[in-house]
């Protein structure tokens, strides 16, 4: 059986300064939230105090004339005329790159909606402000939520980057939780301990990021103003977003309100369901028909045995279409317990499609990167490549010798990842062959110990790394000749990108998006599909990850390596052909005014000041 992974009120004045970590409980601020019942939303056009910053009104530019404006639902629909035309889509998760993140999630948050916005389509993010975000202002908008029996406020801050709405929800249970921390503060206190009123926190930013698409008056694009009105395709991203299409069917669609909305849920990382005790699901404020949506059992006994609710669950049967991050994965989701992570058969029955994910060719661009001392390209990789390989080994104290082949590793120390795998293996590669690896990342405090122990075992061969580095990170991808990708499952994978995008050959574990992305024998080598089972390392994956390793290293200096390295160069990596794919995937989808294609376009200006997110 596959292992499941576990993963503040704000006044009219929005926080300048430091705000208290441990004011944690919603019930420190229920003294001074005025007590409500009505029903179960409050999101109504009488209690918001619209003080947009942008735009006083909802005025429509010069391509835009509004169709229709109801007060009572707080909303204005805008059609966008001469070119200005397109979907109307709004992303929900709770990260975002380069604002927020802790994995892929925030990657496909920061990288696909300018992808679809440069297609032409009016494009929004919604994710929690975790920091006081210097590029992001206060929109001066408040909306009411209820979560558990108070009545909770939140705003919205907003910025315009690379053609796409960039919102953040407001609230102490992400700010003042998170404020002046790294990225594993997002989800509970250190890697593996999770938030215990993560339910409540991500409740709240469900029913905001609702409000968001009706309320916030717009105008940061020449082609767009005005809200986003109610005719839009929200896409969900993995559990913490499952609320989405429920609160939707029960707070808005009852009352004539996104009644032509459709919502998308895109699985990020199956092992990571939202799964809490039963007895939580009154304190979603949900009825009681959506049950057996969130009814589940399992044969763990955390976070109690037996009965359970479960969020991706309901995520995947109240949403419209259910999509995920590779072809490859999508067909191991629906293939059995182990890799559906016991969600398969309810898979099976919605339906899935993979969409590989592309990468940022502009933050990672050998021919320009700010982190690189010898810039190269496709036709001058041969040269700079030995150069940076010398920089690259100076730089963690290995001997400098071009001669040697180099094996990075750059990734998160955990079981799925297989971290543990790579440390019982490289005994058995590392003595008998002249190879050198270096390992940076962060994790599990005994993996960072293991690999922080190498250098004393092999001074000459080996150093591990445990901090984050985005310096290092980018000169171990351009100066090693290899990436070591030996992943237990990896829904798409960005590693094994961002080394053929500097023609660095991945050795690669035959699972997920690393079937659809490396060829083996033209732009990496495959060492076949490890065991799922985390609790122990397999000795059969350890040999598997020992005869890659030398399969490998048997081409360095050789034509074949060449042709591989200028096959993995070759490639068009980017975000445009993956959002080409979601742009059908949605058109089908058939909301009102969401049905035309876009265009081939390219973003505009991406490197420019105004674009560049300083978070």
């Amino acid at each position: 059986m596959a292992t499941v992974l576990s993963h503040s009120v704000v006044t009219a004045t929005p926080p300048r300064h430091a705000v208290n970590s441990h004011n944690n409980s919603l019930s420190l601020y229920r003294s001074v939230i005025p007590k409500n019942n009505v029903g179960l939303s409050l999101n109504r056009s009488d209690t918001l105090k619209l003080r947009s910053s942008n735009s006083a009104g909802g005025r429509a530019c010069r391509k835009c004339r509004p169709i229709s404006h109801n007060r009572a639902a707080a909303a204005a629909t805008v059609r966008c005329e001469e070119g200005g035309g397109g979907m109307r889509l709004v992303f929900v998760g709770a990260e975002v790159a380069p604002w927020s993140k802790t994995g892929g999630l925030g990657d496909v948050l920061g990288g696909l909606p300018p992808a679809m916005a440069a297609k032409g389509h009016r494009v929004m993010t919604i994710s929690p402000r975790y920091d006081q975000y210097k590029d992001a202002w206060d929109t001066g908008v408040e909306v009411q939520v209820k979560v558990l029996d108070t009545v909770e406020t939140v705003r919205f801050f907003h910025c315009y980057k690379r053609g796409v709405d960039r919102v953040f929800v407001d609230h102490p249970l992400f700010l003042a939780r998170v404020w002046g921390k790294t990225g594993p503060q997002i989800y509970g206190p250190r890697a593996g301990i999770d938030y215990e009123d993560n339910q409540l926190r991500f409740s709240l930013f469900c029913q905001a990021a609702l409000e968001a698409p009706r309320l916030l008056n717009l105008d940061g694009n020449q082609s767009f103003s005005g809200p986003y009105g109610e005719d839009v395709i929200f896409i969900a991203n993995d559990w913490h977003t499952a609320l989405l299409p429920c609160y939707m069917k029960t707070m808005y669609q009852p009352q004539g309100q996104y009644t032509n909305a459709k919502v998308a849920f895109c699985i990020h990382n199956i092992a990571y369901q939202g799964r809490f005790p039963f007895s939580d699901f009154s304190i979603l404020n949900l009825p009681s028909q959506f049950r057996g949506s969130f009814d589940f059992t399992d044969g763990y006994d955390k976070p109690v045995r037996g009965r359970k609710i479960n969020w991706m669950k309901a995520g995947i049967i109240e949403s419209d279409t259910v999509v995920t991050v590779s072809p490859y994965y999508a067909e191991e989701l629906a293939s059995g317990e182990d890799k559906g992570v016991e969600l398969d058969n309810i898979i099976r029955a919605k339906g899935i499609i993979g969409i590989v994910n592309g990468m940022d060719v502009q933050e990672w661009n050998p021919s320009t990167d700010k982190y690189i001392d010898f810039k190269y390209d496709s036709t001058t990789v041969m040269d700079a490549k030995p150069l940076l390989k010398e920089a690259l080994q100076a730089e963690v104290g290995l001997p400098v010798d071009k001669n040697i082949p180099v094996i990075g590793f750059i990734g998160r120390l955990e079981e799925q990842k297989g971290s543990d795998i790579l440390v019982e293996a490289i005994p058995h590669f590392i003595d008998k062959n002249n190879v050198q690896i270096i390992i940076l990342g962060t994790g599990k405090k005994e993996m960072e110990r293991q690999i922080m122990k190498l250098e004393e075992s092999y001074p000459d061969k080996a150093r591990g790394i445990a901090k984050f580095s985005p310096s290092l990170a980018h000169l171990i991808i351009a100066g090693a000749d290899f990436m070591l990708i030996p992943s237990r499952f990896e829904p798409c994978g960005l590693i094994q990108l961002h080394a053929m995008r500097y023609g660095t050959v991945p050795i690669v574990a035959s699972t997920g998006g690393l079937v659809n992305t490396v060829r083996d024998g033209r732009t990496g080598f495959h060492m076949g599909d490890f065991s799922v089972e985390c609790d122990e390392v397999d000795p059969m994956d350890v040999t598997a990850v020992t005869r890659g390793v030398e399969k490998a290293i048997a081409t360095f200096g050789t034509h074949a390596l060449s042709e591989m390295i200028q096959n993995c160069m070759a490639q068009d990596l980017s975000w445009k052909g993956p959002a080409k794919k979601w742009e059908e995937l949605l058109r089908s989808l058939g909301v009102a005014g969401n049905t035309e294609p876009g265009f081939d376009g390219d973003e505009i200006a991406p490197l420019a000041k105004h674009n560049i997110a300083m978070p």
